[in-house]
């Protein structure tokens, strides 16, 4: 699967499209790449970072409505993470990273992208990879603030019991009930679940509920798939993936397994 999400790789790191480009940029290769633990020392992998960095690190400016920064903090999450990952959270750009999520990180702890004035909450979809990124980037460098901001973000998830709405106590979105690899920037269960595991959430009450979804949804013979809407292709025009993930359960299963131990 390594070998597959390298192939094609060009001299600047990248792979003949933009790196963010759904799903052969760099960007998303290198989320999967880390996922399947790729060695911090791979010259491939750490080219394609610095393609990536090259991007989403320019200066840019910020979107501000209502007084809120407007952001599609996934892409900082993710990239802030697997830079943190391959050993390379000491660089500059990715401090920049850190910065810009901290500066929009909204009052109820999570991000947003949404340009309504009316939009008030934080989403879950672009709140879930910044988690991610600030606490790799405390591990790698004991960075205290991204800790905490990531704890405020876990909260938002808490708040909903990962899944349910905090009004009614229905469920936000039947999608989330299922597993999905890769799942590149959108929410599940499974992943909120990842997700408040990273800091020291896992076993808290209101996570009950989804930690006994994912027991249930255990198979037969001792293994998780993904279930639900797919959102790679191997063929066609859009979406389209470098590797065949199948149903996944060769990653999904073992860190199911690790997170009910």
């Amino acid at each position: 699967m390594i070998a597959g999400l390298l192939s094609g790789q060009r001299h600047d790191g990248g792979f003949g499209v933009h790196p963010y480009s759904k799903w052969k940029g760099s960007h998303w290769r290198l989320v999967s790449l880390v996922e399947l633990g790729v060695p911090r020392t791979n010259r491939a992998a750490r080219a394609a970072a610095n393609n990536v960095l090259a991007w989403i690190a320019a200066p840019s400016e910020p979107m501000v409505v209502a007084g809120r920064e407007r952001r599609h903090a996934s892409m900082e999450g993710n990239a802030l993470a697997v830079c943190c990952r391959l050993g390379m959270a000491r660089d500059a750009r990715v401090g920049h990273l850190v910065e810009v999520l901290l500066r929009s990180q909204w009052p109820d702890g999570g991000w947003n992208c949404d340009p309504r004035p009316e939009a008030r909450r934080s989403s879950f979809h672009e709140s879930l990879a910044p988690i991610w990124g600030l606490v790799e980037y405390h591990r790698a460098t004991g960075n205290g603030e991204a800790l905490q901001a990531a704890e405020r973000a876990a909260e938002v998830l808490l708040e909903h019991r990962l899944f349910r709405s905090r009004r009614t106590g229905k469920v936000i979105l039947a999608e989330w009930l299922h597993i999905h690899w890769p799942h590149y920037w959108h929410y599940d269960y499974f992943h909120g679940l990842r997700a408040i595991s990273l800091v020291g959430k896992l076993g808290d009450p209101r996570a009950a509920e989804a930690r006994e979804l994912l027991r249930s949804r255990m198979r037969p013979d001792r293994t998780w798939r993904v279930g639900g809407h797919k959102y790679w292709r191997e063929h066609g025009s859009s979406n389209l993936e470098a590797v065949d993930w199948g149903d996944a359960h060769q990653v999904v299963t073992p860190i199911a397994l690790g997170m009910l131990r």
